[in-house]
């Protein structure tokens, strides 16, 4: 564990993260462009006993009478049934835009009873509703539960979770959500996170390469673009999301997982003077000023350099300085390099946090 944490500590100081060009299309999406989530309740039979316990899930029951009597078999009133190869699940799907009568999607098969597995079932036929109640699919198929049983040395090992499966291609489109691409003259690029700086540089682009005063933004994650109509559009969208834009670099964020130990940043984040003292070490981070100022008779100006510098005492005595232009990155280092456990870590960053001298947004997952 302290090896690996080593060499992610290593990869972060010498390979600093810059920004660099990317599509639009990976930074942005079309307005109106969306998945629709569709779910919808339903039965799985041929179970090879592992199916729900009728008497602790009567809505199983119900469900299977319900059916049926749809199909004309009548159960007499009071009969006692004793399922053990069905199970009562909950159908979901996502429904891709553009989706058109016909196109088939995959779906998931959640049990919500007490089955063991539904492992060999096979769905019946579950309409599948959107958000309005309206039914845009119908699913039915084979459950397809992954994971097999590995043994050795007299013990069992199962691999994988039973009750949840997969119904490949199991779900046929019946009705199509209407999808338009932007309104009457304009499109509009959603970016996937509010950035101005980063919407800014996307019109730049769009302007510089396509056509002057063709973009604007709206705001810092909304772009409109004027965009052709009819046929004409598809490839005019085509052309704009392959444009490559330099993304503004995001804000300093540092991610600490509290199990592990990880810590990892997405730039490199300057520091503030300060002193932490935890346990046996103490973490001293200063500033100096050093003014240099030319001869009465030369031609300069005075110049103010300033240097940062870490000092890292242990209980032992011991000193590490770091000098000018220290990062976070070089402070988990230094750390590290005197036998810092991942939770001297945790805590040393959450109280520079606290005290301001850490200028970075600090999540702990």
């Amino acid at each position: 564990m302290k090896r690996i944490f080593s060499m992610l500590l290593a990869l972060l100081v010498l390979y600093p993260i810059g920004a660099s060009a990317e599509r639009i299309k990976d930074m942005a999406s079309i307005q109106g462009v969306r998945d629709n989530q569709l779910i919808g309740y339903g039965i799985v039979v041929g179970l090879d006993g592992s199916g729900d316990q009728t008497t602790q899930t009567p809505f199983t029951v119900q469900s299977i009478i319900s059916m049926l009597s749809q199909m004309g078999v009548n159960i007499p009133q009071g009969t006692s049934l004793q399922l053990k190869n069905v199970a009562a699940v909950v159908v979901t799907a996502t429904l891709p835009p553009f989706s058109k009568p016909g196109q088939t999607i995959d779906v998931t098969a959640s049990s919500i009873g007490n089955a063991k597995s539904l492992r060999g079932g096979t769905l019946l036929m579950t309409p599948l509703k959107g958000g309005d109640g309206q039914v845009y699919a119908m699913a039915q198929g084979n459950v397809l539960v992954g994971g097999v049983g590995a043994s050795s040395g007299g013990a069992s090992v199962q691999v994988n979770h039973l009750s949840v499966g997969r119904v490949l291609s199991g779900a046929t489109v019946e009705r199509a959500v209407p999808t338009i691409l932007g309104q009457g003259d304009f499109i509009n690029l959603e970016l996937n996170a509010t950035d101005f700086t980063t919407a800014a540089r996307i019109v730049e682009v769009i302007n510089g390469q396509i056509a002057p005063d063709l973009a604007s933004a709206l705001d810092g994650r909304v772009i409109q673009v004027r965009a052709p109509a009819g046929n004409g559009r598809v490839a005019f969208i085509s052309k704009i999301e392959n444009l490559e834009v330099d993304p503004a670099q995001g804000m300093a964020r540092v991610i600490i997982n509290a199990r592990t130990g990880s810590v990892v940043m997405n730039q490199a984040v300057a520091l503030q003077p300060c002193a932490v003292a935890h346990g046996n070490l103490t973490v001293v981070i200063t500033t100096a000023s050093t003014v240099s100022q030319p001869n009465a008779l030369a031609q300069g100006q005075t110049v103010q350099t300033d240097s940062t510098t870490i000092n890292v005492k242990e209980g032992k005595g011991g000193l590490v300085q770091l000098p000018k232009g220290v990062s976070l990155s070089e402070v988990v280092k230094t750390l590290n390099s005197i036998g810092a456990t991942p939770q001297d870590l945790l805590a040393i960053l959450q109280a520079m946090k606290s005290a301001g001298a850490l200028r970075a947004e600090l999540e702990i997952i």
